[in-house]
């Protein structure tokens, strides 16, 4: 069994060097899956880098990442495998002309020039290094979860025609899920668990520093603590790490060197994407704003 990683330091280093600050737990739970050769399921609100994890892991690996993007409605042909019935067709059509027999012709159109490889099929035969990304599992029905348990336990597939597809090598693979439904029991008995969650003031403003270099400290500690108190607030959805990033660029773009009420309201189309958390927002921030947004720490 190769080893990615030589400790947990290794993993929060490596990522370090690809922007993506990890913390003890992050970090150890990648180490881990490496070791245990076991998924890991990512849980946590939308926007605070489960998939930029699975992404840097990646990249950080020297692995091809493949995604396969979960939603409703996705089944096995999508997911796994389908056959080639158009070319199927054609080849029965040619074969007539020959008149073969229906045997002869049954083992051709079954065979491996018909299969069509999806991302989970396309992940197991891959001989180079590889990243599995199963975004937003909580997405699909429990039926299609189901599909999920063979490759998730032995790393193989089942095609009826073909017989039992196993893995040349064992890939990382992570799940993610906004947590939108109850996942199995079955499923999560398989994986790691990871919860991650929107960053502390502090880790957000060093993600800030290095995702936005040209940015000072007192500019990245006053978003930190504007979107923090933003996130606060009963809003239908609060902003993500990404948006923090893109308001902190907005802010170096328009020339705002601090964060005053009327820069906020201004801007806060960038945080916030439901008009309704926009007016609320708005009614909290006026001359006497609660928001802090001044260079001390709250």
């Amino acid at each position: 069994m190769a080893m990615r990683f030589k400790s947990v330091a290794d993993v929060t280093e490596r990522l370090a060097a690809v922007d993506y600050l990890a913390d003890a737990n992050i970090a150890g739970v990648i180490y881990l899956a490496d070791r245990l050769e076991k998924p890991v399921l990512i849980e946590g609100p939308a926007g605070v880098g489960k998939t930029e994890l699975a992404k840097a892991v990646a990249l950080i690996t020297d692995s091809r990442l493949i995604r396969l993007q979960c939603y409703e409605g996705l089944d096995e042909g999508k997911a796994i495998y389908e056959w080639n019935y158009k070319k199927q067709l054609l080849r029965i059509q040619a074969d007539r002309e020959h008149e073969r027999d229906w045997e002869t012709v049954e083992s051709d159109i079954f065979s491996e020039q018909f299969l069509l490889e999806r991302p989970l099929l396309e992940a197991i035969r891959s001989e180079e290094p590889v990243v599995l990304l199963i975004d937003e599992v909580d997405r699909v029905e429990v039926e299609t979860e189901a599909l999920l348990l063979e490759v998730l336990s032995d790393f193989q597939v089942s095609i009826p025609e073909l017989g039992t597809v196993t893995g040349k090598q064992r890939p990382i693979v992570m799940l993610t899920s906004n947590n939108t439904r109850e996942l199995s029991e079955a499923l999560k008995r398989r994986c790691l668990f990871l919860h991650i969650d929107y960053p502390d003031l502090d880790r957000e403003r060093e993600i800030v520093r290095v995702r936005v270099p040209e940015i000072d400290d007192a500019l990245a500690e006053q978003v930190s603590q504007v979107v923090r108190s933003i996130r606060a607030l009963d809003i239908k959805k609060a902003p993500s790490i990404s948006e923090t990033i893109d308001w902190a660029r907005t802010l170096l773009y328009l020339g705002h060197t601090q964060i005053d009420p009327q820069v906020i309201t201004d801007t806060l189309h960038v945080l916030l994407k439901y008009q309704s958390d926009i007016m609320k927002a708005r009614k909290e921030i006026g001359v006497d704003s609660p928001l802090p947004i001044g260079p001390k720490r709250s």
